[in-house]
């Protein structure tokens, strides 16, 4: 065996420096890699000379990505490509778009961390419309509330936890609580900022969607990323232009819905005050459909044949499937995944808060309405134990006033105004294997206090409809708790890597 260290990425500032003290040179380029790759599945030699060849021939490495891309279809060749970016200064609403493209990988500034200031986005189509005085008085007054509401948290929270607060050490975790509640008061179009890394497969849809957009700041954004990437390796990022099915397909669908029959009675359409986390469906008898892959692994009986041992089991012969599943398992560690043979699909209602933390699930299906004033807002408990409901209501009915008449004007530009307090409907669909994910860092004593509630609901569900299966759902905090109450003592934990 032989294992070469073939590239890595490095800070575009050293690249440049090392450019600056050589010859020019045209091979500073990921392209060489996806050339030389695509190569491996016809050439003999060794991959090594493969991409000597393509770094000592880079205009022909290009025309080689382009012939392999466009003509024969291999986009994946792409994926060998890699790219950082640093974004600053993009609104939260564009942020949410962002992080929709699962396979691409950010780190973002956090809102519960870091105390805003007061910069934020005045979105051209507002600018255009008139109305960026409207817009700007708005946006600052949420700022303001932002910062009182902080105020009087913080000592909120030191008085609530008097044993916490008398440890220095836990004072950033104090003022986290006081940060992240203080700022359901601002609006999406807070200014932040994140690292992303994509291949360029990624890249060129992540471009391709956003040329299509309804908000120009995402447009923007596109032509921005494709001005930068494109210049470094233009054969590998093709397929730019924006295209119908990303533009009007949405738009169509709406048409189609609006000329439809208006929901009737008992159709189970709420608005405010319904219940925020349902299960809308779930695969049938799922703790069945589950151990039967497992049986499916391990035996070499067809799934059918494995499905009709599982459906004679008794009780007692499943659940001993289930507890060899999970015996060797720590909080660490994930469900195999024969877990992901079952789903569940949960009909939910989250503030803008609770959403950051979901759309954090990219391996889930998220989809999801635009934010919706009539759902009503999210008000932190901590915002009514100190007495500030009323006005943080009265700068939510202010808003929503605002966001009716931009809308007119603007329409979905005017989200922008809207807070982390507004709601939206989301339909999120995720396995069993998923949902454990999901539910070690969500139910968690560390996570945000909405998202552990939406979390604990879900976990609550899905027990219900798949009891077995679900048995060790909970946040890493419990999980010694949780494995106590099923095998009747504490789990090994064992570090990785240590067999025993």
């Amino acid at each position: 065996m032989r294992v070469v260290l073939a590239g890595y990425n490095v800070d575009s500032a050293v690249l440049d420096e090392l450019k600056a003290a050589s010859p020019p040179r045209e091979d500073v380029t990921p392209e060489t890699l996806s050339a030389a790759y695509a190569r491996i599945s016809r050439d003999p030699r060794p991959v090594d000379e493969l991409r000597a060849v393509a770094r000592a021939e880079v205009a022909r490495a290009r025309h080689s990505n382009r012939a392999i891309i466009f003509r024969m279809g291999h986009h994946s060749v792409a994926e060998h490509a890699v790219f950082n970016f640093d974004i600053v200064g993009l609104s939260r609403l564009a942020i949410e778009a962002v992080e929709r493209f699962r396979l691409c990988s950010f780190t973002e500034k956090s809102q519960r961390y870091i105390t805003l200031g007061d910069d934020f986005v005045v979105p051209a189509e507002i600018r255009r419309a008139g109305f960026e005085g409207l817009f700007t008085d708005t946006v600052q007054a949420q700022n303001r509330l932002y910062h009182e509401l902080f105020e009087k948290l913080r000592p909120h929270f030191f008085g609530a936890y008097p044993e916490e607060a008398g440890n220095p050490k836990n004072h950033p975790v104090l003022e986290g609580w006081a940060k992240e509640d203080a700022r359901y008061a601002v609006s999406l179009a807070t200014e932040g900022q994140l690292g992303m890394t994509l291949n360029a497969r990624n890249l060129e849809l992540l471009i391709r969607r956003f040329a299509a957009a309804g908000n120009e700041e995402v447009r923007e954004l596109s032509r921005r990323l494709f001005s930068l990437a494109g210049e470094v390796a233009p054969s590998i990022l093709l397929f730019t232009e924006a295209a119908g099915f990303d533009a009007l397909t949405y738009g169509d669908l709406g048409d189609a819905a609006a000329a439809g029959p208006e929901p009737g009675p008992g159709s189970g359409v709420r608005r405010k005050g319904g219940r925020p986390v349902v299960l809308a469906s779930a695969t049938p008898d799922g703790d069945a459909a589950i151990l039967a892959a497992i049986l499916h692994s391990v035996s070499r009986g067809s799934y059918a044949e494995c499905l009709g041992r599982v459906k004679a089991m008794k009780p007692a012969g499943r659940r001993e499937l289930v507890r060899r599943a999970f015996a060797r398992m720590e909080f660490y560690d994930f469900p195999l995944r024969e877990f992901e043979h079952a789903d569940l699909t949960f009909d939910l209602v989250v503030s803008a808060s609770c959403f950051a933390q979901l759309k954090r699930h990219r391996m889930a299906t998220l989809t999801c309405q635009a934010y919706d004033p009539s759902l009503g807002v999210t008000v932190p408990d901590s915002v009514k134990a100190v007495g500030a409901e009323g006005g943080f209501r009265d700068l939510i009915d202010r808003t929503d006033e605002v966001h009716g008449k931009l809308a007119k004007t603007v329409g979905p530009a005017a989200d922008y105004v809207l807070t982390n307090a507004h709601r939206r409907r989301t339909l999120l669909k995720l396995n069993v294997r998923e949902l454990y994910h999901l539910s070690r860092l969500r139910e968690d004593a560390t996570a945000q206090w909405e998202i552990r509630v939406v979390a604990g609901a879900m976990s609550r569900l899905a027990k219900k409809a798949m009891p077995l299966t679900c048995l060790l759902l909970g946040g890493k905090d419990a999980y010694t708790d949780i494995y106590r109450r099923v095998f009747g003592r504490a789990p090994e934990m064992v570090p990785p890597g240590v067999f025993r």
